[in-house]
């Protein structure tokens, strides 16, 4: 790769990277980075990139939220701090979880909760339960749902 890019050769592999996959303003603030472009080309491409409609913060929070409930079957609480953590609006945020629905939410931790229960090979009643409790946290579904959904497996 070579080392300096004039602006028009910045801006056409920025649109290829941003036509590629989504991408939020700190991934294409990295990239061009990492191209050695300073803080006044990066503001130059950044805002053609979004006059352009190759990078727009609201669709990728949405694709976002979409992509990591449905393909890893994460809950909100972890796609809101991984949303948080590449400087996601609020606003975007909340925009964002609107994309799942409800029913879908409840299908996906009710199939994901009893696939898993079922993988956990431990006699001991509380190895097992912390085991499962911690796996479902992890994936970021909240508590409460996670707390009644082991009282019920249990009593199966």
């Amino acid at each position: 790769m070579k080392d300096v890019f004039s602006i028009k050769e910045a801006i056409k592999k920025a649109e290829h990277y941003c036509a590629y996959q989504e991408r939020c303003h700190d991934e294409v603030e990295q990239k061009l980075r990492s191209m050695k472009m300073d803080q006044e080309e990066t503001s130059t491409i950044i805002s053609h990139l979004i006059n352009e409609n190759f990078l727009n913060e609201s669709r990728f929070a949405c694709s976002f939220s979409r992509g990591k409930h449905r393909i890893k079957q994460w809950g909100k609480i972890r796609i809101v701090n991984e949303l948080k953590f590449r400087n996601i609006t609020t606003y975007n945020i909340n925009l964002a979880l609107k994309e799942i629905t409800p029913e879908e939410y409840e299908a996906t931790f009710h199939v994901l909760s009893e696939r898993h229960w079922e993988s956990i090979h431990e006699s001991n009643k509380l190895k097992k339960r912390k085991k499962f409790c911690d796996y479902l946290l992890r994936k970021g579904f909240e508590s409460n749902l996670v707390y009644d959904k082991v009282k019920e497996l249990e009593k199966n």
